[in-house]
């Protein structure tokens, strides 16, 4: 990515490449000039927008990708500055259509209902004939992504149809097991299978996957580790344990596996190793040391190596309480945790990076229970952040877990209010409304004054009962139901559900989103 110079020439150089990363519109306009350093990415706001895409994929012969993100997301900045800006995605990008759909563009939430999409960011590869080849996993470094790209490219076959024969015991190629084992489950919406049987799933393909190549079944069984837990998933045996020992002891096989390893840390070690005693000190020893060489790889992004000091962190706190304020861990964990987030706060200049990085490293300084660093961090990082309100809403965390609720309920309703983006504002106006009603039921007027902004937003987002943004009107309705369970707040909630009844009222009844926008707020029951 580019960084700060001294020259104004170059600076403005920066500034171009910036806009270019930030906006996919503008790599379209860009590229349509001769300009071949961006990816050509096609907006899509409605479904008009992508069926012109799969019809220019289906005569040009080209696979189609499909990106659904949104500018605050942190894993989002993340693809921008390490990924979609790589030399050698941009020229693969040539072999495809990229399509991107912005999570508050008018019709994205619609769109996400059509595609299955939930969570920012989720990347689908289609075939020119729209069936998916698969869904990319965005938290792999940027290599990885390149090159399961490119496996997808050369004439795979759609995912439910190579899964079909995996479950059925047909013969795959090695690609085609690789496929599976980077397949992005986290994003698959239960499309291919029930989350609560993933875990599993996922053990029967590492089993099957035998004598492939070990890189691949190794994946396949931490994942099924990481999708595991109490009540479903794999009984880890002998075998499986030396096979994570193995990939812990081997510095290329963890950096091989660096993802599922520092995302799933404490599911994958509470798995192998579910009572506290000398078994589980002996994994988490080796598991921390694992950890410890990949916070320092520098030949991984700055994201990937906060991400595997948090992972550490995680793993010192096994076995106490997940709300522990000031939990237990090591003077010298403590202070890598101050000195490597301090310097990456220091050395990150470009804004993507930083919204990738800073949040996380925030986070990762309250979970060590460094709550003042944490505050610091963010406080300082806010005028630099291009969606401060995503930071803010940390600054409400962190006061929120201390008991400082007055100054948490502050820093909810300044992140709202500074949200921009129509299914942004409904997500973070409803985290608000929820924290109100958590922090200060009391205060009828605020909650019922929230509601009804939050109502009357909707009713001018033609996609406000779809997707992300249904749930966060979904969850504006169930915390309203807690807020009046004696029906102490009637009157209120009978305000809030005549406005409702307007808005529902310009929703088509053919429509599915009539029935969720009829369902938020029960009507208030009639007197006798």
């Amino acid at each position: 990515m580019t960084t700060f110079r001294t020259k104004l020439s170059v600076l403005a150089a920066a500034s171009l490449a910036l806009a270019l990363l930030a906006s996919p519109a503008a790599h379209a306009a860009s590229n349509s000039t001769g300009n071949s350093a961006a990816v050509a990415w096609l907006e899509a706001n409605g479904d008009a927008d992508v069926d012109r895409a799969f019809a220019q994929a289906k005569s040009e012969k080209k696979p189609l990708l499909l990106y659904w993100g949104a500018k605050w997301c942190p894993p989002c900045n993340q693809l921008k500055a390490t990924l979609f800006n790589r030399q050698d995605f941009i020229e693969q990008s040539r072999a495809f259509v990229a399509v991107h759909i912005d999570g508050d563009s008018a019709g994205a939430q619609k769109l996400g209902t059509r595609f299955k999409v939930r969570g920012y960011p989720t990347m689908i590869l289609f075939n020119p004939e729209a069936a998916e080849i698969t869904r990319l996993p965005g938290e792999i470094d940027a290599p990885q992504v390149v090159k399961v790209l490119q496996m997808g490219l050369a004439g795979g076959r759609p995912v439910k149809a190579v899964l079909a024969d995996a479950r059925n015991g047909k013969k795959l190629s090695a690609n085609e097991w690789r496929m599976l084992a980077f397949y992005s489950w986290d994003t698959d919406e239960q499309q291919l299978v029930p989350q609560q049987e993933r875990a599993g799933l996922l053990a029967q393909l590492a089993a099957a996957s035998k004598g492939v190549d070990e890189e691949t079944t190794t994946r396949l069984w931490l994942k099924a580790l990481a999708a595991s837990n109490e009540a479903q998933g794999v009984q880890p045996d002998a075998a499986l344990r030396q096979r994570v020992e193995a990939v812990l002891a081997s510095p290329e096989q963890s950096r091989a596996q660096m993802d599922v390893l520092t995302n799933s840390a404490g599911e994958i070690a509470t798995v192998l190793a579910p009572d506290a005693g000398p078994a589980r000190d002996k994994l988490v020893a080796a598991y921390d040391a694992a950890l410890k060489k990949l916070t320092a790889d520098t030949t991984l992004s700055r994201a990937d190596r906060i991400t595997a000091l948090q992972a550490r962190v995680d793993l010192a706190r096994l076995g106490q309480p997940k709300e522990t304020v000031n939990p237990k861990i090591s003077p010298a964990l403590a202070q890598e945790v101050r000195e490597h987030t301090a310097r990456d706060d220091r050395e990150i200049s470009d804004g993507y990076e930083r919204q990738a990085v800073i949040t996380e490293a925030a986070y990762t300084l309250g979970e060590a229970g460094l709550w003042k660093d944490s505050d610091a961090l963010l406080k300082s990082s806010l005028a630099k952040s291009h969606s401060p309100y995503y930071l803010m809403s940390y600054l409400g965390n962190n006061a929120r877990k201390q008991g400082r609720k007055d100054e948490a309920l502050r820093w909810y309703e300044e992140a709202f209010n500074k949200s921009e983006g129509p299914a942004t504002r409904l997500q973070w106006g409803s985290n608000y409304l929820a924290a109100l009603v958590d922090l200060a039921p009391q205060d009828s007027g605020r909650i019922e004054k929230t509601a009804a902004q939050l109502f009357d937003e909707a009713s001018k987002d033609k996609s406000a009962f779809y997707e992300r943004s249904a749930r966060s009107l979904q969850k504006v309705g169930m915390k309203l139901g807690s807020w009046n369970a004696a029906g102490q707040h009637t009157a209120a909630m009978g305000r809030l559900r005549a406005q409702l009844d307007g808005v529902c009222a310009k929703v088509d009844t053919a429509d599915q989103q009539r029935a969720t926008c009829d369902a938020l707020i029960k009507a208030p029951a009639k007197k006798s």
